[in-house]
């Protein structure tokens, strides 16, 4: 069975000793993933703007796994501030309103207070 990580060249990656995702047979697993921007390593301050950013980070992520957004089937937003959750609605919708993945919405702390949303999926292949 195939056992693969995936790098996106994030410092958070190296620093904290993770892989953006896992790719573990039809599996994926991609990790909480933020906003940061990280080719220049930056991040809006527009939750709206981060978790487009966290999506098109996810969605690399999932085609070098040899996946798309299409094959998410769990998904997990977590969010310091429950108020900006609704400002992310449009996003999420435009990316998930087809697929329809099982969701869950957290309120916790995020490690950095520039990060507002941080988005992890779980996806499964379809061959």
């Amino acid at each position: 069975m195939e056992r693969r990580s995936i790098f996106s060249g994030s410092t958070f990656e190296e620093r904290f000793g993770y892989a953006r995702a896992l790719v573990d047979g039809d599996r994926v697993y991609v990790s909480g993933t933020t906003g940061f921007d990280y080719t220049s390593m930056t991040i809006s301050t527009d939750v709206a703007e981060q978790a487009e950013q966290c999506l098109k980070n996810i969605q690399a992520a999932l085609a070098e796994a040899g996946g798309s957004i299409a094959d998410v089937v769990r998904v997990r937003y977590l969010l310091p501030d429950p108020a900006d959750f609704e400002a992310c609605a449009p996003v999420l919708h435009r990316w998930f309103g087809v697929v329809r993945p099982a969701a869950t919405m957290l309120v916790c702390g995020l490690l950095d207070p520039r990060m507002k949303i941080e988005i992890e999926v779980d996806a499964r292949l379809r061959r």
